[in-house]
C-alpha cells in the first residue's frame, strides 16, 4: 500500500515496527474506521491483509481514505476481533458473512462453532441439502405468488410435502382428490433425514420471510372425500401483501 510520507523514507522502510503501527483510515461503504496496518495484516493469508500488502490495491475517497466498496456496517466487528481476538456476540450471521468475505478464517471458524451458526450450518442447511430442489422450489413459490397478487390482498400456494418414499407412492391418488390443478402444486421431498414435515414447513416459512414476505401456513383440506387424511400431504401457504 502507499504509506504516509516521511522525512526519512529510508529509515522508515528499515523499521518494520513503524510500518506495523502506521495508522490507516478506511471508508467501508460509507462507514469510517481508523486502525493500524498491523491490525489489518494480522492474518497474512487473508484477503483483508492482501488488500494492504505490496502496491496499493484500493482506491481512495475524496478525503484520502482507503475505500472498500462493501457494506461496512459490521466491519467494526471484524476489526475488534483483529485487535482483541474476542468473538462478537451480536449479529453473528452478518459478521460471519463478512469474515468469510475478508477470508479471516480463524474468526469464521469460531463463529461457525457458536450455537446459532452451528445449528444453521450443520443442522438446518445439512437437512435442506437433502431436500431435492428446495431453493428452486422457493423461487417458484415466490414467482407464482407475485403473479397472483394483481388487485388482491392475498396469494395462496398449495404445497405437497412427501416425507417418505411411501408417501411418494401414494402421491398420484392423493392429488386426484385435491381441488386444484396438479400443475400448480409445488412438491417437496421425500428426504432421508430425521427432520419432520413440521421442520421442513418451518424452514420454508423462515426462508421466505427472510426475503421480506409475510406468509402464513396451515394444512389444506380438500373439499372432496380425501382418502389420505392421515398423511396430511397438502399445505396452504398464504402471502399477505397489504
Amino acid at each position: 500500500m502507499s504509506l504516509p510520507e516521511c522525512k526519512s523514507p529510508r529509515k522508515q522502510s528499515a523499521d518494520p515496527q513503524h510500518l506495523h503501527s502506521t495508522v490507516v483510515q478506511l471508508n467501508v461503504g460509507g462507514h469510517l474506521y481508523t486502525t493500524t496496518l498491523g491490525t489489518l495484516r494480522k492474518f497474512p493469508n487473508s484477503k483483508l491483509a492482501d488488500m494492504f500488502n505490496g502496491p496499493p490495491k484500493l482506491r481512495k475517497d475524496a478525503e484520502g481514505r482507503y475505500f472498500i466498496d462493501r457494506d461496512g456496517k459490521h466491519f467494526g466487528s471484524i476489526l475488534e476481533y483483529l485487535r482483541t481476538e474476542e468473538i462478537p456476540t451480536k449479529h453473528l450471521q452478518e459478521v460471519h458473512r463478512e469474515a468469510v468475505y475478508y477470508d479471516v478464517k480463524p474468526l469464521a471458524k469460531l463463529l461457525e462453532e457458536t450455537p446459532l451458526l452451528f445449528g444453521e450450518t450443520v443442522g438446518r442447511q445439512q437437512f435442506l441439502s437433502r431436500v431435492r430442489n428446495y431453493h428452486e422450489n422457493l423461487e417458484v413459490i415466490i414467482r407464482v405468488a407475485r403473479a397472483e397478487a394483481m388487485a388482491s390482498r392475498y396469494s395462496t400456494i398449495i404445497m405437497c410435502i412427501l416425507r417418505t418414499e411411501d408417501d411418494l407412492a401414494r402421491y398420484n391418488d392423493a392429488i386426484d382428490s385435491l381441488d386444484t390443478k396438479k400443475e400448480s402444486v409445488v412438491n417437496f421431498g421425500p428426504w432421508k433425514a430425521s427432520a419432520t414435515v413440521e421442520d421442513l414447513l418451518d424452514c420454508i416459512k423462515m426462508d421466505i420471510e427472510a426475503k421480506g414476505y409475510k406468509v402464513s401456513l396451515k394444512p389444506h383440506n380438500a373439499d372432496k372425500g380425501f382418502l389420505f387424511k392421515s398423511h396430511d400431504f397438502f399445505y396452504k401457504l398464504t402471502f399477505t401483501w397489504w
